[in-house]
């Protein structure tokens, strides 16, 4: 899919976006909406974000191939492929076991079979396989979870959105160096809620 968004420069991410299908990850209903630049509903409450805040999140993670790229809230599959497409170590955990299955069933139907999937609950992360270089949170949850910052590798980054559901949120990038983690916001978004497993 071809992005044009101003904030999207990496031709690695631009070039990514154009390789994933994205009409395989949307519902049957949904496949005539799939090009557009625009979130779309993909049952449970979910939605698969808009493409061009994919591309970005995906940007502002500076993946190398060899990264270690977790990510919170399979959804579709989607973000994960995409990241897929860049890093050879992808990790990726979903709340809602409905969701957690159909994602794997496309991304193994993609072709994507190397990501290592889970169905659990994100606030906790993946221990065992951190620590990560980069950490994407595809749901706004009201604050940081102390476990992802700890999962965090030095040099890495993780983007989260951060805010309530019904109010304003932001995207924020945590940083760690050295030890010391650093916190800024990036921009505004309107992102489903975080989701614990069993909720």
């Amino acid at each position: 899919m071809e992005i044009h968004d101003p904030l999207v420069t990496d031709p690695a991410v631009l070039a990514a976006m154009q390789r994933v299908p994205r009409e395989r990850f949307v519902p049957e209903d949904r496949k005539l909406f799939a090009g557009r630049d625009a979130a779309l509903p993909i049952g449970h409450g979910q939605t698969i974000s808009q493409p061009s805040l994919v591309a970005y999140m995906t940007q502002e993670a500076r993946l190398a191939r060899d990264s270690r790229v977790l990510e919170i809230g399979t959804g579709s599959g989607y973000q994960a492929a995409i990241v897929a497409e860049l890093s050879d170590h992808v990790y990726s955990i979903e709340a809602i076991p409905a969701l957690a299955a159909r994602a794997a069933a496309t991304l193994r139907a993609c072709g994507y079979d190397r990501i290592h999937l889970r169905q659990g609950d994100g606030y906790h992360g993946w221990p065992e396989a951190a620590p990560f270089d980069a950490i994407l949170v595809t749901a706004a949850a009201p604050s940081i979870p102390p476990p992802l910052v700890e999962q965090l590798a030095d040099g890495g980054r993780l983007l989260i959105p951060v805010g309530e559901p019904s109010g304003p949120q932001e995207l924020m990038l945590v940083t760690k160096t050295a030890g010391a983690v650093r916190t800024r916001a990036l921009l505004p978004v309107a992102f489903v809620p975080f989701t614990r497993a069993g909720e």
